[in-house]
């Protein structure tokens, strides 16, 4: 089984900024597409943004699109999310994903075949 661990959540005010971690493990010889989504209670699973592995593509929800910025590591099949400019309504647990085959679905949380326990992410107003 792959395993998926974010980190870097924590507590902050609005307009400050946080990096978030996934790092991969297990038998993860190749993630074609990983990403990021965050959930709060009352809504659906949030698509918030995916990199494709062998482009380094970017894709990003509406509502983070100039704030967050997704990137990647090659060497340790690891992602990050710089989000800066942080609201209230960014306020959510952080969920990290990743597709093990080729998808055009990213997204949604359909096209993704492994996923993390998540890391919390509180802006204060």
């Amino acid at each position: 089984q792959a395993q998926l661990v974010e980190s870097g959540g924590g507590l902050v005010q609005a307009g400050e900024s946080l990096r978030l971690s996934c790092v991969t493990s297990g038998p993860t010889f190749r993630n074609y597409v990983m990403g990021w989504f965050r959930q709060t209670p009352g809504k659906e699973r949030e698509f918030v943004a995916a990199v494709i592995w062998s482009d380094s593509r970017t894709y990003y929800a509406d509502s983070v699109k100039g704030r967050f910025t997704i990137s990647r590591d090659n060497a340790e099949n690891s992602i990050y999310l710089q989000m800066n400019s942080l609201k209230p309504e960014d306020t959510a647990v952080y969920v990290c994903a990743a597709a093990k085959k080729p998808t055009y679905y990213y997204h949604t949380t359909e096209g993704y075949d492994d996923w993390g326990q998540g890391t919390q992410v509180t802006v204060s107003p």
